[in-house]
């Protein structure tokens, strides 16, 4: 999951961008809304989370930009706890939730789990694929309830395959959401990441195609029904014999 953080207050930020790396999200920071508004026209994110006193453009001119390219991203609004006014003007642009400062980073980690969970579908907090469970707000992955050992990264890209269950993801697409700006991440890592992962849960029967030259995809799981039993075949039918 990749967030764009825009906020101006250095503190703040850096003390935000470290925590949500630390569970496991990709997060880009911008420090005004003129490049918060570049980032969003020509890269993809899985959430914003936005202050609403940025300078050289404010927050509420970032966030209707952003709904006017018809933008359906998550918004998740930073905001001082006395304008009321800005909440509400935030909330009718098309915010998806707000905080005001200052707030506690764990509700804060919270709300962007649930908002990260609905821009992809939302849905329960735990999903389950044949023999794996994913737990969304622990981040963690079960095989017949024995916990993965996954590295950030494989717990990345499993979470991507997961809540795209039957579509193609490209290549391109996981570097866009696993992988932060400066990262230098290729193609070729991308299919290593993948290789590490398959060998962790495809002796499960859990099983990622590759569509050669197009991406990966996390193949619906299938139990196949029980034969139902032939009345004909009585290979197994013990009948009782008379006692003389």
């Amino acid at each position: 999951m990749r967030i764009l953080l825009a906020e101006d207050d250095s503190v703040l930020a850096d003390g935000l961008t470290r925590s949500l790396r630390q569970s496991g999200y990709a997060t880009d920071c911008v420090a005004n809304g003129q490049e918060a508004d570049s980032a969003l026209s020509t890269q993809d994110f899985d959430l914003l989370i936005l202050d609403l006193g940025l300078p050289k453009l404010s927050g509420l001119e970032v966030l209707r930009r952003l709904r006017a390219r018809n933008s359906h991203l998550p918004v998740l609004i930073l905001t001082a706890a006395d304008s009321v006014e800005q909440r509400v003007k935030g909330l009718d642009l098309g915010a998806d939730d707000y905080m005001a400062k200052p707030f506690a980073l764990s509700e804060l980690e919270a709300r962007v789990r649930a908002l990260t969970r609905r821009g992809a579908g939302g849905g329960p907090t735990v999903i389950k694929h044949g023999p794996l469970t994913y737990d969304q707000v622990g981040r963690i992955a079960y095989i017949h309830e024995q916990m993965l050992d996954l590295s950030a990264r494989e717990l990345g890209l499993l979470e991507v395959l997961l809540q795209r269950t039957g579509r193609l993801v490209s290549k391109e697409q996981l570097v866009d959401h696993l992988c932060e700006w400066g990262e230098e991440v290729s193609n070729n890592a991308i299919e290593v990441y993948v290789h590490r992962l398959r060998k962790k849960i495809e002796v499960d029967g859990v099983r990622i195609a590759t569509v050669r030259g197009l991406g990966y995809c996390l193949e619906k799981f299938f139990v196949a029904p029980a034969a139902p039993a032939d009345p004909s075949n009585t290979t197994n039918i013990v009948t009782p014999t008379d006692t003389p």
